[in-house]
């Protein structure tokens, strides 16, 4: 569908916001995307970018009606994976694994296959079924050597689980081939993996920040009281220091008249 210039333009900014927000702010580029929509409703692009706005705030009724209609456009199965992720996050676990083993599946390029297994994945550990997800994880993909896009996120997928199953010496060596294709950092699996290592991290501002506010300062004296006998001894000392003074003066005046006696 065609838009006039000017509207054209006006939606064309805000779907820009929306991809521009959704990873940092995605509260922000779900308003952007609601104003896509109110302007544009009849554009595919407008609907898919507002279903991933509404997905990434975990509205996932509305993701999964934009979803459809976005589909319903364009005639692609593209989206049919984050449909199927909506589904579990609806509490319908049970219809994400239909819509796994639905023939649209087959028209998935690779990348939205290997996608369409990790959600089937994660709607068999929905259920509680463990063994079941390790078994759907397992495929060439996973046991490829070669990086692609979706290498680091199934081998996280597949570490989580056996570490979800107890088999925690299998669960490090797929954190660390995890971390080994995460090359932009897209999951925690270094953090993963030096968890089970024992590897604990510490912020040394935050570390500053507490002995600012609870440790004594190092060059803190403690005032000491004075005891009844060190006060006495302080007194007698005064008083022989005044004593002392007075011998002083009394001697200077009886030179001063010795002196003045000898000029008469």
């Amino acid at each position: 569908m065609s838009l006039p210039k000017g509207l054209a333009d006006d939606v064309s900014r805000n779907l820009v916001m929306v991809a521009r927000l959704i990873d940092e702010d995605p509260e922000g580029a779900y308003g952007y995307s609601r104003v896509a929509l109110r302007l544009a409703s009849r554009v595919a692009a407008v609907r898919e970018a507002a279903g991933f706005a509404a997905y990434a705030n975990q509205k996932y009724s509305e993701a999964l009606a934009e979803f459809r209609a976005a589909r319903r456009m364009t005639g692609t199965v593209d989206l049919w994976p984050v449909m199927a992720d909506c589904e579990r996050g609806l509490g319908r676990p049970e219809k994400a694994l239909d819509m796994a083993g639905a023939p649209e599946v087959q028209k998935l390029d690779k990348a939205g296959q290997v996608e369409m297994r990790l959600v089937a994945a994660g709607a068999r550990r929905d259920m509680g079924q463990l063994d079941a997800a390790i078994v759907t994880l397992q495929s060439p993909e996973l046991a490829s050597h070669s990086v692609q896009p979706w290498t680091a996120r199934l081998r996280y997928a597949y570490a989580d689980a056996l570490l979800a199953a107890g088999r925690e010496g299998e669960a490090r060596e797929w954190f660390a081939k995890a971390v080994e294709s995460d090359k932009d950092g897209s999951t925690d699996a270094s953090d993963r993996l030096a968890e089970l290592d024992g590897v604990e991290f510490m912020d040394a501002l935050d570390e500053d920040e507490d002995e600012t506010e609870g440790g004594a300062p190092a060059a803190a004296v403690t005032p000491v009281e004075e005891s009844e006998e060190d006060s006495e001894d302080s007194a007698d000392v005064d008083d022989e220091v005044v004593g002392d003074r007075h011998e002083h003066e009394q001697h200077e005046q009886q030179e001063k008249k010795a002196e003045d006696g000898l000029e008469d």
